[in-house]
């Protein structure tokens, strides 16, 4: 290229010759949508053959990762922890089945064959795999609402083991098909604001079992579950209530041990377990159903019976199957992954949404082919695995053969356990996700994400769990979309002492150029903002000649946040140009990126407007424009004189 066409083609700095061919453009946008991440440039770089082929095992198979380099003093570690997570799923097992509506061997077993397909495939070092509260409500509500658990329990039993079969198939696809941006959608106050909405109502809901109710509502929000409470409270027994109180007053105590002195974590991991121990031997002792104290009842030994053939997809429930399917299988996805990536920030291990998706669904599709329900990776137990010292995924492997034994030689010696230390488990458990200072944290920093958040918590707590997520998931699209309708805009000035040029709203002391309007537009321009835009400028024109007097014979637009826009954006600003043409005010465009620049060409913007009317920075743009000024000026005191 001669320095003539380069030129040509650099007009003011501003490369005008730029044009991409549409697979290129292709390429890059789905590389960004799908690969922000370029998961594969490390398996790209090695040279040998044999060396891609290992590193592509390792990205998707992490086992191999972490494992040649596994040794003893590692597993100790691991060990130890493993130990202590297995202590939790077994009072957690039984109790989340009890929310379900499960029986309790089924939530034993969701803790035998889900964390052997995690430590496997999955990403996180730290992620201990079991039954989530929320989940197990949440499908057994919806499934409920189709089949009642009593009078058909194996029906009911058949349809949750097809959802977790459609959980474990969605969890997949997304991660397969990279399409975690949907989990994006449940933002960190829906997720405050639902998890403390389902632990109000999960606490209230235990009640039947702290009163040792018969009957109780079949629905989950506080009106219902009061009245339920009011309506059968002849049938309250003191016995139980009594018991209750004093399990809940021991694992209270040792979460407050836990928090002053982080060191005896064990103390608390271990809670739940005594509690069933204890209250199984006091059950037993006493003969406690003689009393009105409910037990868990028989419970048979051996491991997972396998349940593939019991798939039902009948047209009459499967409505109620997909639905409870999906929306477990997104929240469990939201809860698991932002659970995973903060234990990993804190201890700077790896970390994978994707892998994590693949690795949930995968686990869930075993699952479900085992006896097993929807499993993910609860907060309690994260929490409780990373503070006891775990070092890798082992300790789920470890967990898993712990659990193994159980089911195979001691499930019948928890046939007594009573039902009130179960209900006493989850009321300890679910206090915990009432996080209060979050909530006040969100109003004083953003009102619209309290917004967000209390919408979750209300609907939840007032309506039913998925009307509550819907709502909250609702505010955060209409927020964003606001978002696109009214991007952010502001006029700039310029700091004497730095020569940089600021929003004059936040840095009052930057000065403005007398005719001249210089206005950043900080966001894509699409159809549903153009004329947004277009009405901004003249406003702002309006305002500037109203305010200072000046009339403005130049409007400059930074383009610089501009990363992308539509034929609606272009014709908007070819009319915006038409209208500051017809008023004797002269447009000039900065920065404007290569996307954007592509289309400008493409469009025949820039023959329109001018390519002199291309700048690449703002102190070039401001620099034009004062020459054309004082030159005007000159040619007007000469006319004069």
């Amino acid at each position: 290229m001669t320095k003539v066409q380069e030129k040509m083609n650099h007009h003011n700095g501003v490369n005008l010759s730029i044009q991409r061919g549409f697979v290129t453009k292709l390429k890059s946008g789905l590389k960004e949508t799908f690969f922000p991440d370029d998961p594969f440039r490390t398996i790209m770089e090695e040279e040998k053959l044999s060396r891609r082929v290992i590193k592509g095992v390792q990205y998707f198979v992490p086992i191999f990762e972490w494992l040649p380099n596994y040794n003893l003093r590692i597993f100790l570690s691991d060990l130890i922890a493993g130990l202590t997570i297995a202590s939790l799923a077994i009072p957690q097992g039984i109790s989340y089945a009890k929310l379900a509506n499960l029986p309790p061997l089924v939530g034993l077993y969701s803790s035998f064959v889900p964390p052997l397909v995690y430590a496997v495939f999955g990403s996180s070092r730290h992620m201990a795999v079991g039954t989530i509260a929320a989940a197990s409500l949440l499908i057994g509500n919806t499934i409920s609402s189709v089949v009642d658990p009593i009078e058909d329990p194996t029906l009911y039993l058949h349809l949750i083991f097809t959802t977790t079969f459609v959980t474990g198939v969605f969890q997949a696809c997304l991660g397969f098909f990279r399409l975690g941006i949907l989990v994006d959608f449940f933002s960190h106050s829906t997720i405050t604001g639902f998890m403390g909405g389902t632990a109000v109502i999960l606490i209230l809901q235990q009640l039947k079992g702290i009163f040792g109710l018969k009957h109780f509502s079949s629905k989950t929000n506080i009106i219902a579950v009061i009245q339920g409470i009011i309506a059968n409270r002849h049938e309250i027994r003191w016995e139980t209530t009594v018991l209750g109180i004093i399990f809940l007053v021991f694992l209270q105590f040792t979460r407050h041990l836990r928090t002053k002195k982080p060191k005896l974590f064990w103390v608390s991991a271990i809670a739940p377990m005594t509690t069933v121990i204890v209250g199984g031997l006091f059950t037993y002792l006493v003969k406690g159903q003689n009393h009105g104290i409910q037990i868990v009842g028989h419970l048979d030994k051996g491991l997972n019976p396998i349940s593939i053939q019991y798939f039902n997809f009948d047209s009459k429930y499967l409505s109620a199957v997909l639905r409870a399917g999906l929306i477990t299988g997104v929240l469990s996805l939201a809860e698991g992954i932002a659970i995973g990536r903060s234990f990993s920030v804190t201890d700077n291990t790896p970390h994978d949404g994707n892998k994590e998706m693949i690795a949930f669904g995968l686990m869930n599709l075993c699952g479900s082919f085992t006896s097993c329900y929807l499993t993910s990776g609860p907060f309690s137990k994260t929490a409780v695995n990373y503070n006891a010292g775990c070092k890798t995924a082992m300790t789920n492997v470890v967990q898993a053969i712990l659990m193994a034994l159980t089911l195979q030689f001691l499930a019948p010696l928890f046939s007594n356990t009573p039902i009130v230390a179960l209900s006493a488990i989850i009321i300890s458990a679910m206090v915990g996700l009432i996080n209060y200072e979050e909530v006040i944290y969100l109003f004083k920093v953003d009102k619209f994400d309290f917004l967000i958040c209390m919408g979750a918590f209300l609907g939840v707590t007032l309506i039913s769990m998925d009307v509550g997520l819907m709502i909250s998931v609702g505010l955060g699209i209409l927020r964003a979309l606001l978002y696109v309708a009214r991007p952010a805009t502001c006029k700039l000035g310029k700091l004497s002492d730095s020569g940089l040029y600021r929003d004059v709203e936040q840095y009052t002391n930057s000065s403005t150029i007398p005719g001249v309007l210089i206005i950043q537009v900080g966001s894509p321009v699409y159809f549903s903002n153009a004329t947004y835009i277009k009405e901004r400028i003249l406003r702002y024109i309006k305002s500037e000649e109203t305010s200072s007097g000046d009339i403005v014979e130049y409007t400059i637009l930074d383009l610089t946040g501009v990363t992308s826009m539509d034929t609606t954006a272009i014709e908007g600003l070819l009319e915006t140009n038409k209208i500051l043409q017809s008023r004797g005010i002269q447009m000039s465009l900065v920065n404007p990126r290569m996307e954007v620049m592509e289309k400008l060409i493409a469009s025949k913007f820039v023959e329109h407007i001018g390519k002199e009317s291309f700048y690449l920075n703002l102190d070039d743009a401001v620099m034009a424009s004062q020459y054309s000024l004082r030159t005007s000026k000159t040619n007007y005191n000469e006319d004069t004189a």
